[in-house]
């Protein structure tokens, strides 16, 4: 594995547990099980500014988590196959081109 692909990684890692985190963090918007067992409205006290805060925060985390998977993708990627200039292309066998037919048996 090159070095890149590996640092690349460990990015990918540290932002999906930080990702991780801030959901776990958050309070439920629509009140879920914490608004119906005695919990309390999120604009109390201040906390609406922290709730916009970890929202941002949770969706610059998957935005940079998917960033860093195409980053990845693009810079480690390998071509699969060299292309020959001048060669003539290659039909797939069966097909009806008479440069791939078998020449025909004699009786």
């Amino acid at each position: 594995m090159s070095t890149i692909f590996t640092l690349f990684m460990v990015l990918i890692m540290i932002a999906s547990i930080l990702l991780i985190i801030m959901v776990m963090a958050q309070n439920p918007k629509g009140g879920g099980l914490s608004g119906t067992f005695g919990g309390t409205s999120s604009a109390q006290f201040g906390v609406q500014r922290t709730n916009d805060f970890m929202e941002k925060a949770t969706w610059s985390l998957g935005a940079i988590i998917i960033v860093l998977i195409l980053l990845s993708v693009i810079l480690t990627a390998k071509p699969s196959q060299q292309f020959q200039q001048g060669s003539a292309p290659q039909t797939a066998p069966g097909t009806n081109n008479p440069t791939t037919m078998p020449a025909p048996a004699d009786k």
